[in-house]
């Protein structure tokens, strides 16, 4: 990995996920039909945190569950050589709950499509609002976010990798050069 800039450390993160809490409160009006599904794998970290947040905020502990989308995805078969398969952990009911579906980055946006699929087999949702850490653009499907915690724009050689603490040993948000392929 070849880190071009270090972006946001340790202290940002936490100001990012403290502010999104706040906005997914603000809108949603308090967190009363509230469900928090993070995407495997670092979505399901921040997802984590921001249930925390909340409880610290609201008093309330929201449900949380995880969400594996690698048999959903469209390019299953043909870019990912040996994937990993995990389980979607989600134990409570979806139907009629306002989903809170977090991840990392939000980049061409079909993850999210992915996603969306995916949460469907689980129920019906009354609403599922997008929250993103980083979107870097480069759109290829009609997806949008509705809590960002960042905009950073990349050119097509740029990634944003995220690391977090759980999973990574460290928290922070790197702009790299892209892998070539």
């Amino acid at each position: 990995m070849n880190i071009k800039a270090k972006l946001v450390d340790k202290e940002g993160l936490d100001r990012i996920l403290t502010r999104i809490a706040h906005e997914i409160l603000e809108k949603n009006k308090g967190s009363k039909n509230l469900v928090l599904i993070g995407m495997r794998t670092r979505g399901e970290f921040l997802a984590k945190r921001l249930q925390k947040k909340i409880k610290e905020i609201e008093g309330v502990e929201l449900p949380f569950g995880v969400l594996d989308v690698t048999l959903y995805r469209d390019d299953f078969r043909t870019r990912l050589k040996q994937p990993q398969v995990s389980v979607s952990d989600i134990t409570f009911d979806i139907n009629e709950k306002d989903v809170i579906l977090v991840d990392d980055v939000l980049y061409t946006g079909r993850t999210v499509r992915s996603a969306l699929n995916a949460l469907m087999d689980f129920g019906r949702p009354a609403t599922i609002q997008l929250c993103i850490l980083v979107d870097r653009g480069h759109r290829e499907l009609p997806i949008r976010a509705d809590f960002v915690g960042k905009n950073i724009p990349t050119s097509l050689n740029e990634e944003i990798k995220l690391k977090v603490e759980e999973f990574d040993g460290e928290d922070a948000i790197y702009l790299v050069e892209a892998e070539k392929k």
